[in-house]
C-alpha cells in the first residue's frame, strides 16, 4: 500500500537555494535582474569566530548603455542576507 501511495503521491517542492534581486541603472534606468545561487556563488568569510558568506556580482543591462552595476551581498551563516551595497545603480525592492 506504501508503494502505491508513494508512486502515485507528488514528489515535495524542491528547495529554493537561490537569491535574486533587481537593480535600477542610474545612467539609463534599465531595470536588470539578477541571481545568486546559495550554494555555488557564496564564498566564506570567518570575523571573530563567526562564520558570514559574501557574494560579488557585476551586472550589465541589455541596452546599449554599458553601464556596469557591482552589487555585494553579506549573509549570515544560515544564508540570510545580512547587508548589501551597489555601485552605479539602485536596488528596486
Amino acid at each position: 500500500m506504501n508503494f502505491l501511495k508513494k508512486l502515485f503521491s507528488s514528489s515535495p517542492q524542491p528547495q529554493r537555494n537561490d537569491f535574486t534581486f533587481t537593480v535600477k541603472c542610474k545612467r539609463c534606468g534599465e531595470e536588470i535582474q539578477g541571481r545568486i545561487d546559495l550554494v555555488n556563488d557564496l564564498s566564506v568569510e570567518y570575523e571573530d569566530d563567526n562564520e558570514f558568506y559574501y557574494s560579488r556580482k557585476v551586472l550589465m543591462g541589455e541596452k546599449r548603455c554599458f553601464q556596469r552595476i557591482e552589487v555585494h551581498f553579506k549573509f549570515s551563516g544560515n544564508k540570510t542576507l545580512l547587508d548589501k551595497d551597489i555601485f552605479g545603480g539602485e536596488f528596486i525592492d
